[in-house]
């Protein structure tokens, strides 16, 4: 007897085919099932889709369309809490650009003016934290009279953070002029 044929009678679970080259291997694994094999045209058109496709959400976001918002930007409680920082000015939306200022001022030479900068400085951070308790205290107040079944947990600070964005890096984008009535 043979020694290939002793084989095959003492393994039954030969598989009794070649074994694919590495090449061919790989090839089937990265073929999904799925969806047919993609040529590099069919990447760039989808990549095009994709990238319309964002451009599209991100102007509904800014618009403020509900159904593009994030979950903590939904509902009509946000908007309100939205519309009513918006319709106002605060120093809060001045205070990265005040401590930029602040900054250059700090490195002029003079003693005066550096503890100037450093007076407006804190002064800037005291009026800031100072506005943020008087704001979460009328949006939470305002919530609570416009829709008293909804909880006012969270919306001050919601209001007093965006009250602190520039106004124009605002996202979504603000709804109202300054001065609206909400």
């Amino acid at each position: 007897m043979s020694k290939s044929e002793n084989n095959s009678e003492t393994n039954p679970e030969k598989k009794g085919k070649a074994t694919p080259k590495r090449k061919d291997a790989v090839a089937k694994t990265k073929i999904n099932s799925i969806t047919s094999p993609v040529s590099k045209a069919d990447r760039a058109k989808n990549r095009e889709a994709l990238k319309a496709a964002r451009a599209e959400a991100r102007a509904a976001y800014m618009r403020g369309d509900q159904n593009a918002l994030p979950a903590r930007d939904r509902g009509p409680v946000k908007k309100l809490v939205r519309d009513y920082i918006d319709s106002k000015r605060s120093l809060g939306e001045y205070f990265l650009p005040l401590m930029v200022i602040v900054l250059m001022l700090t490195l002029v030479p003079s003693v005066e003016i550096r503890f100037f900068a450093i007076i407006l400085m804190y002064s800037a951070m005291a009026y800031s934290v100072v506005f943020g308790f008087i704001t979460t205290s009328r949006v939470k107040k305002l919530v609570s009279e416009r829709f008293p079944d909804e909880p006012t947990k969270g919306l001050g600070i919601y209001g007093w953070l965006r009250s602190t964005q520039m106004r124009r890096l605002r996202a979504p984008a603000p709804q109202k002029k300054l001065g609206d009535t909400v």
